[in-house]
């Protein structure tokens, strides 16, 4: 319940006090009190709203410790002020906690990666390994970055609002990003035994269309809407009954959401050229096809080649690959992910290996092919992963690549 809940808390609590580190620990605070009091008291009819008030009550308590009685009544005159009830007849209002504290963390004096990483921290949940390798960075880096990105907001009192105008569109991309990566870490978690966390996806989802409607005229805000749309669709499919993956190939295409994938391409008729587009239009490609056979490869390469432009990155270079594997075959290939061994980043990403073993099956290179496996299985930190290439170590009759 608390990692369902815990950004919700988080931005409930700095909307008082202002200051998202304060705020994070007050979200501890509650689930403290929770451990405490729930096995006594037994656990309340609404667990979330128990939370969010217990740590709002804490925010208004330390602003009380902190000020005298004239400044707290002055301090709360301010807060009501500073963050009013949206007018029904404006748009650019959002009575969305969650959407000001994404901004907030992706304000301008932080760099790119600090907002990012500080947002994946506060909105995601996620520890800081899981964004060390989201980001294929290391840890201490992730860990310094949060820290200092938590000094910088509280040094230059960053206002806790949604941005209107040109600030708004200034740091849409930041924001963009973030949602992106929560709703990866939601559809591929980075470790633990769950394969997926829907809960991640749902909220990075949510965003995704609120940022939609309320930019109508950004085609990068309705590309990755359309993205996540398309990506969700088939989220119930990527894992059987055990938690055990389940690769494109081998899914039950009847099962994937239509109502998501017809979301997915009205929000795609309104989506420009951008990366996401780009990326919500491969999804399409597997959208449209009602079998695995069907699938347009050859859009799908030409896309990845068009985005490689667009966003060059080691992992889109390794997607493309297997794209063209699917076109001109595995040596193909294999010469491209070939190029990627010493690319930054990729020596510890369990993926290079997996699709290059599952190319080396299908050259007949079984050996080479069963080493590759061995070695994705012992770089990925996710359980269920572990055990799906382990098995492809053993048994080479199986596929196991898949277009990511």
């Amino acid at each position: 319940m608390f990692r369902i809940e815990r950004a919700r808390i988080i931005a409930a609590a700095a909307r008082v006090v202002r200051d998202v580190g304060i705020a994070e620990e007050l979200a501890q605070d509650a689930l403290v009190a929770a451990l405490e009091r729930w096995p006594a008291d037994g656990v309340p009819d609404n667990p979330g709203a128990w939370l969010t008030t217990f740590a709002k009550r804490r925010a208004v308590d330390l602003v009380r410790r902190k000020e005298t009685y004239a400044r707290k009544l002055a301090e709360v005159g301010r807060v009501a002020q500073d963050v009013p009830p949206p007018e029904p007849d404006d748009p650019d209002d959002i009575d969305d906690d969650l959407l000001r504290l994404i901004f907030t963390a992706c304000h301008p004096v932080l760099s790119t990666p600090a907002r990012t990483a500080l947002t994946l921290r506060l909105l995601g949940g996620l520890s800081t390994d899981e964004i060390a390798r989201a980001f294929l960075v290391s840890e201490p880096t992730i860990a310094q970055r949060i820290v200092r990105a938590k000094r910088g907001l509280a040094a230059a009192s960053v206002p806790f609002e949604v941005p209107y105008g040109d600030d708004r569109r200034a740091r849409l991309a930041s924001v963009l990003e973030v949602i992106y990566l929560i709703f990866n870490e939601g559809h591929s978690a980075t470790s633990g035994a769950d394969l997926v966390r829907p809960g991640l996806c749902e909220d990075a989802l949510r965003l995704a269309r609120v940022l939609s409607a309320l930019m109508p005229g950004e085609g990068e805000a309705h590309g990755l809407a359309a993205l996540l749309e398309f990506q969700a669709s088939r989220l119930s499919t990527r894992a059987d009954a055990r938690g055990r993956p389940i690769l494109l190939a081998d899914q039950d295409r009847a099962r994937w959401n239509r109502l998501l994938i017809n979301r997915g391409m009205e929000s795609l008729k309104r989506a420009g050229e951008g990366p996401y587009a780009l990326q919500a239009a491969i999804a399409a490609c597997h959208a449209r096809a009602v079998r695995y056979e069907e699938t347009d490869w050859a859009t799908i390469a030409s896309l990845y080649a068009r985005l490689l432009v667009a966003e060059p990155s080691p992992v889109v270079a390794l997607n493309r690959a297997v794209a063209v594997s699917m076109v001109d075959g595995p040596a193909a290939g294999l010469e491209l992910v070939d190029a990627l061994a010493d690319a930054p980043g990729m020596a510890d990403y369990h993926l290079l290996p997996s699709v290059r073993g599952d190319l080396l099956r299908r050259l007949g290179r079984e050996d080479e092919a069963r080493a590759e496996f061995a070695r994705a299985a012992a770089l990925t930190r996710n359980e269920s992963e572990r055990r799906l290439l382990s098995r492809y170590a053993a048994d080479m009759g199986v596929t196991a690549g898949e277009e990511q």
